[in-house]
């Protein structure tokens, strides 16, 4: 699999999306590429990694709302 390149752009730069798709464009061929060789179509392909990133996704955003949570309780027994 070929690599990803870093970011060359700040955090807050708009278009930071779309560098991450760019840096990631040939990997994420490379990766369906391997996965037609082994066998399965790339339509089976596409969909395990959309619903893998999916949730790989729910995982983060769940990570972030207890973050979130946690920071209330803690100011919450602060101030108890």
């Amino acid at each position: 699999m070929r690599d990803i390149y870093k970011p060359f752009v700040t955090a807050d730069d708009p278009d930071r999306d779309i560098r991450c798709q760019d840096a990631m464009q040939f990997a994420f061929q490379d990766l369906v590429t391997a996965s037609v060789a082994s066998g399965w179509s790339e339509r089976e392909s596409l969909e395990a990694i959309l619903y893998l990133a999916e949730d790989r996704l729910q995982v983060c955003v769940a990570n972030d709302d207890s973050a979130a949570l946690l920071d209330v309780l803690k100011k919450m027994l602060k101030t108890a």
